[in-house]
């Protein structure tokens, strides 16, 4: 026997104390551990429990009980899948690059599964596994999502590319096929049911027969549109509405041209059929194409891993828009890269719904339905509208959602918005600190208590389903990260890539659920750092210029040897334009831009990037366009303030009105100055990064406008140009 310290002794009296029930004697944890104490401790028990009250002894109880309950219902925390503390290796051959700490060798993975190297395999192993199972679905304005099956979609795209090559395509000739349609409709009126399905058949057609899917987009305006069409020499293209076949007529009218064959989704009138037969092109319905392909119906022609799958053209922020050829089996070692990494922590079957929503020119978000396909999952697509995503996601109870930063701040937002007292604040914060610390010991969960009372709402809103997250495009704020890895309860991951990496180069792994990095490289292939001497960047010192080589590296830029040249180096590597730093535990982070640096007047380097992911962590602030050049000292910036969270903001300063009269408010503007300027000086930004002054802008920057690239990238010359009026207007007042 022993004798406690007296703190021990008195904690240990409370816990004792807690387990005994006054009716039916000491419960069998209380026996054994009063046998375990000495007399005089007994009688301290004894002693206290006299003094309690009836009330206090039923609450230490009660507290006991829920005590245990938490520690026996706590579930395990997730087994790394490596080891934490080195995510990435050396590669030996002195160049400072490293690959995933998951592989076995430096030899890249090309797919995971034997039956899966190609992407028409990917589908091809869905079907099996889901027997036949739902695959694509869509719905109707307030109204269930309705799917087609696997089957199905394999006969609409047998019967699609069928017709395809009926009218001249192969696989070795007039390959490429235009696509000039969105993975949403544009209107409910028009718009078939059935049609929101064949947006997505689109690409397996091509898959099918070994074609090759040329992706067009509106946004790249008529000049990028014609140069596309004439790179490729694209004599088909498939078109969901009128507007985007009257577009093609225009940028071809009145000039030699490729174009052959519109296939139209929506109905449309004689007076199109006319003006394209003035054209030399002929203007077919989706039906008649699948009358004529099952007419003239073809056996699949199934591509190989080394076959060209999509050209994806980027529109680039200067220039003609590059095309990014990628092949069946970049696409498909990306997928596998991804579902490796996952593997044994988190189990993808038949019963996974992905939402849809992403502009598929991320080739992101071909990776996450390649992902979901493999597996026999299903897609459904949302209804256009991503003011109605919230009602799609509560509809279709996703359990895979890829992201974007620009979602999850808004979701981070409307969180805290709500909370709108101090007592509701400090609640909140409470409640995230419990989750975060069992985020940070490795368990994530959204059945504990603080879940009940507190985030069951948030998780609902996504459908109550979500398991996997995945966010990429851009970055994204550390606290941001945190607090909805902790609030929504599933596994969240961030990425980092390109689309001349196929879509992700890196990837955080399961267990290491802290921010402010991209992970490890992904195990389809290496990530090094080479220097950026005027940016003062040393690979010795773990900086540099991020470069990635392995089997989701691209073949280079569809006829276009030179661009092809400056980003692939002579020994297979992809310079990103990225600036990367390694952490101590083999992980990535961005740490800058090298692409859009600029020197202002004095010599100083300017990375407007960096500055402008700084100045997005301040809640007033939705979008940030950071602009200097040459001829000027200083920097000066446009600012879209965040319309879900101004208001409130403005509210504690005493600032009150519309959204529209906040933002002509000149003591709004001066508040969110400073609020940037000191995120700006807490973050280490030296005073010549730092801006001058600002104008306030209620628009958002958007594909629409032609502000941002399909990936969602700002177009940093089109941004320039849209505002040089108020770029002057600043930088006048500042030499006044």
């Amino acid at each position: 026997m022993y004798i406690l310290p007296q703190s021990a002794r008195l904690t240990r009296c409370l816990y004792i104390a807690s387990l005994l029930d006054a009716s039916k004697g000491p419960t069998m944890q209380a026996q054994q551990l009063l046998n375990q104490l000495r007399f005089p401790e007994l009688d301290e028990v004894r002693q206290y429990l006299r003094s309690l009250s009836t009330h206090t002894l039923v609450g230490m109880g009660a507290f006991a009980a829920l005590t245990t309950y938490w520690y026996t219902t706590r579930p395990k925390a997730l087994k790394p899948p490596c080891d934490l503390r080195m995510q990435s290796v050396e590669v030996p051959g002195g160049e400072y690059a490293r690959r995933s700490a998951l592989m076995d060798s430096d030899k890249h993975m090309t797919h995971l599964y034997n039956d899966a190297k190609t992407m028409y395999e990917f589908f091809l192993r869905g079907a099996r596994v889901s027997n036949n199972g739902p695959c694509l679905g869509a719905r109707q304005p307030s109204q269930p999502y309705e799917w087609l099956s696997y089957s199905e979609v394999a006969e609409k795209a047998e019967n699609l590319g069928s017709a395809l090559l009926h009218r001249g395509h192969t696989q070795t000739k007039d390959q490429f096929i235009g696509i000039f349609a969105q993975n949403r409709p544009e209107s409910h009126t028009m718009l078939t049911t059935l049609n929101w399905f064949i947006l997505n058949l689109r690409l397996l057609a091509c898959y099918t027969f070994s074609l090759v899917a040329v992706p067009l987009y509106d946004t790249l305006g008529t000049e990028a549109i014609a140069y596309v069409i004439d790179k490729a020499t694209i004599s088909s293209i498939l078109c969901d509405v009128p507007e985007k076949a009257r577009l093609v007529l225009e940028c071809v009218s009145g000039r030699e041209h490729s174009v052959r064959t519109i296939i139209l989704m929506e109905p449309f009138d004689d007076e199109l059929v006319a003006k394209g037969k003035d054209c030399g092109i002929d203007i077919l319905s989706l039906s008649q194409v699948e009358t004529i392909g099952k007419a003239h119906h073809h056996q699949p022609v199934p591509p190989g891993p080394e076959d060209m799958a999509v050209v994806c053209f980027t529109s680039g922020t200067t220039g003609n828009p590059k095309g990014a050829m990628l092949t069946h089996g970049n696409v498909a070692s990306n997928c596998s890269a991804f579902i490796k990494v996952i593997q044994g922590h988190l189990i993808l079957d038949h019963h996974d719904v992905h939402i849809s929503y992403l502009p598929l020119a991320h080739m992101f978000e071909r990776v996450v339905e390649g992902v979901i396909l493999v597996h026999g999952g299903r897609i459904g697509f949302f209804q256009g509208d991503i003011r109605l995503l919230m009602d799609d996601l509560t509809t279709l109870r996703p359990t895979v959602f890829p992201v974007v930063p620009r979602l999850l701040n808004r979701m981070f937002d409307k969180i805290y918005g709500q909370a709108n007292t101090s007592l509701k604040r400090w609640v909140l914060d409470f409640a995230f600190k419990r989750k975060e610390s069992e985020l940070l010991s490795g368990i994530i969960r959204r059945d504990s208590i603080w879940d009940k009372l507190i985030f069951r709402k948030v998780q609902a809103s996504l459908g109550g389903r979500v398991r996997l997250m995945i966010t990429g495009a851009a970055p994204v704020s550390a606290t941001v990260l945190t607090f909805l890895r902790a609030a929504l309860g599933c596994q969240l991951y961030e990425g980092y890539g390109q689309t001349e990496c196929t879509a992700g180069c890196t990837m955080t792994v399961p267990g290491d659920w802290t921010a402010g990095h991209v992970g490890a490289p992904l195990p389809c292939n290496s990530v090094k750092l080479v220097d950026v001497a005027e940016m003062n960047y040393l690979a010795a010192n773990g900086e540099g210029e991020v470069c990635v080589k392995g089997a989701n590296v691209f073949l280079g830029y569809l006829k276009d040897p030179e661009k092809t040249e400056e980003t692939i180096d002579a020994n297979g590597w992809v310079h990103t334009g990225d600036i990367g730093k390694w952490l101590p535990n083999g992980t990535l982070k961005i740490v800058d831009r090298k692409k859009h640096i600029f020197k202002l007047a004095q010599g100083e380097y300017i990375a407007p990037e960096k500055i402008e992911n700084i100045y997005t962590r301040s809640d007033a602030v939705a979008q940030v366009f950071v602009h200097g050049d040459s001829l000027q000292a200083c920097l000066v910036a446009i600012i879209v303030p965040d319309p879900d969270f101004l208001p409130g903001w403005a509210k504690k300063r005493g600032l009150e009105g519309s959204y529209g009269d906040l933002c002509n408010n000149m003591d709004v503007k001066k508040a969110i100055l400073e609020d940037i300027l000191k995120l700006g000086k807490d973050s280490g930004l030296k005073s010549f990064e730092q801006v001058k002054d600002i104008t306030l802008f209620t628009e958002m920057f958007s594909i629409q406008n032609g502000l941002l690239t399909p990936t969602l990238k700002a177009k940093r010359a089109e941004l320039r140009n849209y505002f040089r009026e108020q770029i002057d207007k600043l930088y006048s007042k500042i030499k006044m």
